[in-house]
């Protein structure tokens, strides 16, 4: 199954609501998207994503340095094509270079499923039906209380199993006040997350733990920045408060530090940040070796599949953010978030939307390159 075209391209999606956290306010999501159609007409889709900025320099090393290495190659070869890439683009290697591996990557993984007729999350390992689904959308920083409050409670009426709430406000009670009117609102039964978007000192993220101890916490997210390993540990050594960190990790390296340090509760794997499915299954069974649980960020739509494809994940976190590209939407039965059972990835895009608003293609074939 040699892979005759590889196209990429870009959409510019605008949010479908305000979104703010501590650092940073959600200007637009830019989704770049790998197409690889493989001999006899099957063509699998990958993504990446950026929060506003970036997503032009990942199409342009995906057209300059990527796309032109995958043309008669094997794409069954999975393993093999992400350590070409891998070590083709090694000496940039960053967010961008993950990003850009992520996308091809999750393409040959599409087309895998299809030319098998099997879906991903049984491809990847089949090891839950459905996993829980926590809400982030009813959180964001901005939201008075009363808007908090509203949101959780309609979170938990639409059967998520968990509300997260962001905070860094300028004031740590005041960050307590909302949280435990949360509480109040979704009962005991109810996982309460929080995430500080690294914005907090390590004296700081202590004496807010002990603010928010209170209200018996699932989680308290990405507390210091990402490099500071050693302050999650004394953070974690401090508080009885779960630690979760991930999303702003770039690597499967970076996550095995987290782990040999005993630095995070809860790994967050970004299957775009972290360079594909193939990273992102690495990830999660390293974890699994350390008796740590994984709770995918973002990217519902292909979260749900690897998230029910390994046995050590809790939850899916649920932004619609991709919503007006994809025709299907994510499916919550009995308070499980369920993977598609369509072959490959098993999103429903909209390719009439997506190709209106797509930008800046480059295409190479087997013929030429464009």
């Amino acid at each position: 199954m040699r892979i005759v075209r590889a196209e990429a391209y870009l959409v510019d999606l605008d949010p479908l609501s305000k979104r703010t956290d501590a650092t940073l306010s959600f200007e637009k999501q830019e989704t770049i998207f790998v197409e690889l159609e493989a001999e006899g007409g099957l063509v699998g889709t990958g993504y990446a994503y950026t929060i506003g900025k970036g997503g032009r320099a990942v199409l342009e090393l995906l057209r300059s340095d990527v796309l032109h290495l995958l043309i008669g190659e094997e794409a069954r070869e999975i393993e093999a094509l992400w350590h070409k890439l891998y070590w083709a683009t090694h000496a940039i290697a960053g967010a961008i270079t993950s990003l850009a591996l992520a996308a091809v990557d999750i393409a040959l993984w599409d087309l895998k499923g299809l030319s098998l007729g099997e879906p991903l999350w049984l491809l990847a390992g089949g090891a839950q039906h459905g996993v829980p689904v926590y809400d982030t959308e009813h959180g964001w920083l901005h939201l008075d209380l009363g808007e908090l409050v509203d949101g959780a409670k309609g979170s938990v009426a639409n059967g998520m199993s968990g509300v997260k709430v962001k905070v860094g406000r300028p004031s740590g009670e005041e960050d307590a006040e909302r949280l435990s009117a949360v509480r109040e609102a979704i009962g005991p039964s109810i996982d309460l997350m929080v995430d500080a978007n690294h914005a907090f000192t390590a004296a700081e993220a202590r004496r807010r733990a002990l603010l928010f101890e209170k209200t018996n916490l699932y989680w308290f997210e990405e507390p210091l920045p990402p490099d500071d390993i050693a302050g999650h540990r004394e953070l974690l050594a401090f508080t009885a408060v779960p630690v979760a960190v991930g999303e702003s990790l770039y690597s499967p390296g970076a996550f095995q530090q987290y782990l040999n340090a005993r630095a995070a509760s809860v790994l967050q794997p970004d299957v775009a940040r972290v360079g594909g499915v193939t990273p992102w299954l690495k990830v999660a069974h390293t974890a699994e070796l350390f008796n740590v649980k994984v709770a995918p960020h973002f990217l519902m739509e292909l979260h749900v599949s690897l998230a029910c494809a390994v046995p050590n994940s809790v939850y899916v976190e649920y932004i619609p953010q991709l919503a007006p590209l994809c025709l299907s939407q994510l499916e919550i039965r009995d308070g499980l978030a369920v993977p598609p059972s369509l072959p490959g990835t098993g999103i429903d895009w909209d390719r009439e939307r997506i190709s209106h608003f797509a930008i800046g293609r480059a295409v190479v074939t087997n013929k030429s390159r464009l």
